[in-house]
Order: structure tokens, then C-alpha cells, then sequence
């Protein structure tokens, strides 16, 4: 696990709210503090839509994807003022777990793999991302942290430098 202060706080914001740089992650939970607090659980309900109304997204979708929940976070948020807290858990889609495990070359399977977290948390004009993982048994092979925490890193430098 790392963590990682982020220094283009109205870049990294504006990117990550209006933007399409974390769309390709699941919304595992999160909660925003303006007047009140407001929680989503980012499971994915499919009995709320018909057949025909389903958005496009994996066939054993567990959870929402950010570009389907980030409209409903940013209007929690805008206004003159800024929250003053938000927490997001994004956690990394299962054909991007495949990926990044098949790119590691590391001995596990996607199935051993129960998630690979990325945190963001916002309070008092600060925003640390921090990364996490999670596997279905234990072990103290830290392999996977390791090739997780790296790309995350990457990942968040790239975010940063693009304009």
C-alpha cells in the first residue's frame, strides 16, 4: 500500500469529475460531505432496468462503472463552496485485473483476486490517493501490491501531466 498526495488538486479534481480518466473503474463505495453526508454503495442493481434500458457494460457486472455514477457525484459537489470531505474506493474492473496480472506475469489468476483498490480521500484542501489490495486467501507475498502500487503510480503521473 502507498500513499500519494496529489499537488494539482483543481487539475486532478476537474479531471476526475468531469473528465473520462477514471471511467474504466468500478465505484466500489463512496461518500461526499457538503451540508450533509451523502453514501453510495457502488453495487451494481440490474433489476432496475428493463432488458432494452441495461447500459452497456460487462456481462457479471458487480458494480457501477464511475462514468455511470460520476454525473449523480458531481452535482453533489458543485457550488461555490467546496465539500468539505469525499472518500471514493474505485476498484479495478475484472478484464483490467486479467490484464494486469497477465502483463506481471505473476502465478495468480484473476479469481484469486478478490480486488485491487484505489482510495481517494479529500479533506481540508488536501487529496491522497492510496492503493490496496485484496486476495481470496492469505499470503505473504506481497508480489501483487507491489505491481499494483507501481501501476497505480504511473497511472496518476500520467493523469497529472496530461492537459
Amino acid at each position: 500500500m502507498i500513499a500519494i498526495q496529489i499537488s494539482e488538486l483543481k487539475l486532478f479534481t476537474h479531471k476526475l469529475f468531469l473528465g473520462n480518466a477514471f471511467d474504466a473503474f468500478f465505484l466500489s463505495e463512496a461518500s461526499f460531505t457538503t451540508f450533509c453526508t451523502f453514501r453510495l454503495d457502488g453495487s451494481f442493481q440490474k433489476g432496475f432496468f428493463q432488458t432494452e434500458d441495461a447500459p452497456a457494460g460487462e456481462p457479471e457486472q458487480a458494480y457501477a462503472f464511475w462514468y455511470q455514477v460520476r454525473p449523480f457525484c458531481k452535482e453533489l459537489i458543485k457550488g461555490k463552496n467546496p465539500p468539505l470531505e469525499f472518500r471514493i474506493v474505485f476498484r479495478l474492473a475484472p478484464k483490467n485485473v486479467e490484464k494486469l496480472l497477465s502483463q506481471s506475469g505473476l502465478p495468480l489468476s484473476p479469481a484469486d483476486v478478490d480486488g485491487l483498490f484505489l482510495n481517494l480521500h479529500y479533506k481540508d484542501g488536501r487529496l491522497t490517493c492510496t492503493t490496496g489490495t485484496s486476495l481470496r486467501f492469505f499470503t505473504m507475498d506481497k508480489s501483487l501490491d507491489h505491481v499494483w502500487d507501481d501501476m497505480v503510480t504511473k497511472y496518476l503521473q500520467k493523469v497529472e501531466s496530461e492537459s
